[in-house]
């Protein structure tokens, strides 16, 4: 537990507070954008596919969690029939990623939910949102939760409270800035400041 006040991160780190977030009901569905956009299942995807995607979203907010995986655990995860993967397209072009894991009983983690810069503001987001919940709540859950960090893009938590979810618990992470350890390119996420 830590206590009151300031505490200092190691240089070569990044810290972020982290919120987490849940629904225990289908709430109604928010009005969305005519958008002419796809979304696809992709039952057992190629890791390298999948981890190329991983980093077109997540790069530009430090997304890493998948980067540190083992490749036969990735890809151990990636062929579990209660891991969904969905891709967004655009056009024929892979524009955002939605992943539901479903393994723990009643339940699912929104666990990666995300678009690429030039979707951010178009209305694909609400579009992708409103899918990934109906996605979800057809599995006869009972909670569908996700988390998202001060690190994600500065909107991130009022949409998913606009989108149903309510916080629920706050943690703080500490973790290797992964533009030092070569996961993510030096230049990423240019508004979260390298300290090596």
């Amino acid at each position: 537990m830590l206590e009151d006040g300031m505490h200092g991160v190691p240089a070569g780190h990044t810290a972020s507070v982290v919120t987490h977030l849940e629904m225990k009901a289908l709430p109604n569905q928010r009005v969305e954008a005519e958008l002419d956009l796809e979304l696809m299942p992709v039952p057992a995807p190629d890791p390298e596919w999948y981890l190329d995607l991983f980093r077109k979203v997540g790069a530009p907010w430090l997304w890493f969690g998948r980067l540190v995986v083992q490749p036969v655990e990735l890809k151990e995860l990636l062929s579990d029939a209660r891991v969904h993967v969905h891709v967004l397209r655009d056009r024929g072009e892979d524009v955002g990623l939605l992943e539901l894991d479903f393994r723990q009983d009643d339940e699912c983690e929104l666990a990666y939910f995300g678009l690429t810069s030039g979707m951010v503001g178009t209305g694909a987001g609400r579009w992708l949102m409103n899918r990934a919940i109906a996605l979800a709540w057809a599995q006869n859950i009972t909670r569908f939760h996700v988390h998202t960090c001060t690190l994600d893009h500065p909107e991130a938590l009022d949409f998913y409270r606009r989108s149903g979810f309510t916080p629920y618990k706050r943690e703080i992470e500490i973790a290797p800035d992964p533009r030092l350890t070569g996961l993510l390119p030096r230049d990423a996420a240019p508004h979260v400041p390298l300290i090596a």
